[in-house]
């Protein structure tokens, strides 16, 4: 290559000897270039708008026979939709309806997956946006009654986002009752049953959460004595704080 190079010196003739009309069709072409250039419009990126999903029956076919690895590679696709070529687009833009759709579509290849109901509770209802967190929230209690022993964890979360988030007690004490009622295998841990009474605690609704701790205890669901003797404790409290409101009346 060096040796090209060297056998190349001394044949390019010098710029004084290139014709002054040469010169004039150069600058020419390059003032004409810079004009077109000014005049053009700016291409900019633009965030496109999250697109509904495609039916059930186009995505078993897209799937070629394996809906879990469409499951996986459509979460994927979810989550990176928010960086899109050259723009970035926050998750509080995103249509909560179509997101819904599509992890509702996303779920239906693979009902044994977690990830979509993760998602919905932990990143998408965290979106800073009243309606979304709602929506997200509605999503997985739904999904939930279909498979409460092993998704309950993330209605708990969506709980514990309806309690300190959107400050609708009502809201989380309903989530929490329906872990209470129906995640009842024994592998759900005690303070995810007993979410209940701390809420209805910090709606005041002393007797009603005193009741509950009561029928909680004498259903026998808890049978561990650290368990039973922390209820109890609390259950005297409960009595306590009672009489205490009703003296001080």
């Amino acid at each position: 290559m060096a040796l090209f190079f060297k056998s190349l010196v001394g044949r390019d003739r010098p710029l004084r000897d290139v014709p002054k009309m040469v010169w004039g069709f150069g600058v020419i072409v390059l003032a004409l270039q810079l004009s077109l250039h000014a005049h053009l419009p700016t291409v900019g990126a633009r965030a496109e708008d999250l697109p509904n999903p495609p039916s059930d029956v186009v995505l078993r076919l897209l799937s070629l026979g394996d809906p879990v690895a469409l499951n996986k590679l459509a979460m994927l696709w979810l989550q990176a939709f928010d960086y899109q070529s050259g723009v970035s687009l926050s998750f509080k833009d995103l249509d909560p309806q179509r997101l819904r759709r599509w992890l509702q579509a996303i779920l239906s290849l693979d009902p044994k997956a977690q990830y979509p109901l993760l998602a919905a509770s932990r990143f998408y209802a965290d979106i800073p946006r009243e309606d979304t967190q709602r929506i997200m929230s509605d999503f997985v209690l739904e999904k939930f009654y279909e498979d409460p022993n092993r998704r309950w964890p993330w209605l708990g979360h969506v709980a514990i986002i309806a309690k300190h988030r959107l400050n609708d007690l009502p809201l989380a004490l309903k989530y929490a009752r329906a872990i209470h009622d129906k995640a009842t295998d024994s592998s759900v841990p005690a303070w995810a049953r007993q979410m209940p009474f701390s809420i209805l605690e910090d709606m005041g609704e002393l007797e009603q959460a005193r009741i509950f701790i009561g029928g909680l205890l004498a259903s026998h669901q808890v049978t561990e004595p650290q368990e039973i003797h922390f209820l109890k404790e609390h259950l005297e409290e409960l009595e306590a704080r009672a009489k205490a409101l009703k003296k001080g009346k």
